[in-house]
């Protein structure tokens, strides 16, 4: 089954942008644009070395109960620029119905420019399993509780 996701734009939003595109047939993530508000539109942000801003979409999702939307970085972005999102993913539950905001962060050296339309980040349409949480026995592994770097380092 296919899940739809609706979307509406939200007050003020540019209804040019692009809605969340698959960008090839094999794609799992739909990027998403930045949509500033009409003052913002000639100037768009840039973010500093080291820092971070909420990144508007413009939008409102409706996502079917049952499911989620994973909000990632664009490898691309990550790769050439050091752009980031700091909470990869992010989450956007089926009950949330606010704006769409994607907190970009800029990890590079430079200062990086985002204009408006930009695509700035991925959305992954995925399935929820919700798990019920009891107290209980230990089940124990081989691995036991061996953290980071326990399994060697070859």
């Amino acid at each position: 089954m296919q899940p739809t996701v609706l979307i509406e734009h939200l007050d003020g939003a540019d209804p040019e942008i692009a809605l969340p595109s698959y960008e090839t047939a094999g794609a799992a993530g739909a990027d998403v644009r930045a949509n500033f508000e009409l003052g913002m539109r000639d100037v768009g942000t840039t973010i500093l070395p080291g820092r971070r801003a909420l990144i508007p979409t413009g939008l409102r999702v409706a996502i079917p109960h049952g499911f989620e939307i994973q909000v990632r970085p664009r490898s691309g972005l990550a790769l050439k620029h050091g752009i980031t999102l700091p909470n990869s993913p992010g989450t956007i539950d089926h009950d949330y119905r606010g704006p769409l905001g994607v907190i970009v962060m800029n990890a590079g050296t430079d200062p990086f420019p985002i204009a408006h339309g930009d695509r700035i980040a991925q959305l992954v349409v995925a399935p929820v399993v919700q798990a019920t949480f009891q107290i209980g026995g230990s089940d124990e592994t081989d691995r036991g509780a061996g953290g980071f770097g326990s399994t060697g380092t070859t």
